[in-house]
């Protein structure tokens, strides 16, 4: 009996010792919290501009936060979020409600907030008279119903700025010659600055405080005037993206932007939402130019000289 306790003994001992040499050699994963640890992030190509400001800053502030973001088409990055390669994205709409249905069903219901509002902008050589358009034109020009010459240029042939255009124009593929893409915004803003006879459409995000690379081409595009005659406002007016008239609804391509999380906890993607939906996020949106969720007050002191 005192040998088959002892021999159990030792059986149990060297169990745990293998068990913890185990748990010595396999580090127990470190979890993200709202300000640390690492979250990959799928954000839509064409709101790269944007994005990247806010999370430079918001990575100034926590030094131990890795926002892995990687910019692609909209539709890799839906396929990415419902196929689980990720569970935070940025888009430039809602998500529909069978795309809601199927991240709820996996027990990850998303959590969509509009961070911001981008326009769909239209932009001519410096050199181009055409500084104003109706929208009719526009969806005449891309269904091909206008005699012209002119290059109607866009980002990506699977661009999210693409599929605003095709369900504008009624559009399921353009097929005419002369409307073509090129590789991302900031190609269709160098190729417009070099083409008298094209019209460029671009993100108006793309269009503020540009990198370096791009800048010289920005300053050699002007934007063009569109005026909706449909408008129970301004019938008669043409107007140009801008904070106010996308505050007031008078540019009539406008486009919402998204943050998608479908973390299902409290981490570092809840973390980012919040600092781009607190003051401080919306703040550095108002400074891009574009127009943010909310609008961050103003603090006016008056001082009375007695």
């Amino acid at each position: 009996m005192n040998k088959r306790a002892g021999f159990l003994l030792l059986s149990l001992s060297a169990l745990f010792c293998l068990q913890s040499c185990k748990q010595k050699s396999t580090p127990a994963v470190q979890e993200d919290t709202v300000n640390s640890g690492t979250i990959a992030i799928a954000a839509d190509e064409s709101a790269e501009a944007i994005v990247e400001e806010v999370a430079y800053i918001f990575k100034h502030f926590n030094e131990k936060a890795n926002l892995q973001i990687s910019y692609q088409t909209e539709n890799t990055v839906l396929r990415r979020l419902l196929n689980d390669s990720v569970r935070f994205a940025i888009l430039t709409r809602d998500l529909s409600a069978d795309e809601k249905k199927i991240l709820t069903e996996r027990t990850l219901p998303p959590v969509t907030q509009r961070f911001a509002v981008d326009a769909v902008t239209l932009i001519v050589n410096q050199a181009s008279a055409d500084t104003q358009m109706t929208v009719s034109d526009v969806k005449k020009m891309l269904n091909g119903q206008t005699k012209t010459n002119v290059d109607i240029v866009f980002d990506n042939p699977n661009s999210s700025l693409v599929r605003y255009l095709k369900d504008f124009s009624g559009n399921k593929e353009f097929k005419l010659k002369n409307v073509f893409a090129v590789k991302n915004n900031k190609e269709v803003i160098k190729y417009i600055s070099q083409h008298p006879q094209a019209i460029g459409i671009t993100g108006f995000s793309w269009l503020n405080d540009p990198d370096k690379d791009y800048a010289d081409a920005v300053g050699k595009v002007k934007i063009v005037g569109i005026r909706d005659e449909n408008s129970k406002q301004a019938p008669s007016q043409y107007f140009k993206p801008s904070q106010t008239t996308l505050a007031l609804n008078q540019y009539p391509f406008a486009r919402n932007l998204y943050l998608v999380n479908s973390t299902g906890k409290m981490g570092l993607g809840s973390g980012f939402a919040q600092f781009v939906m607190s003051d401080r996020g919306q703040r550095i949106i108002l400074r891009s130019g574009i127009l943010p969720d909310s609008i961050p007050p103003r603090d006016i002191v008056i001082k009375r000289n007695l």
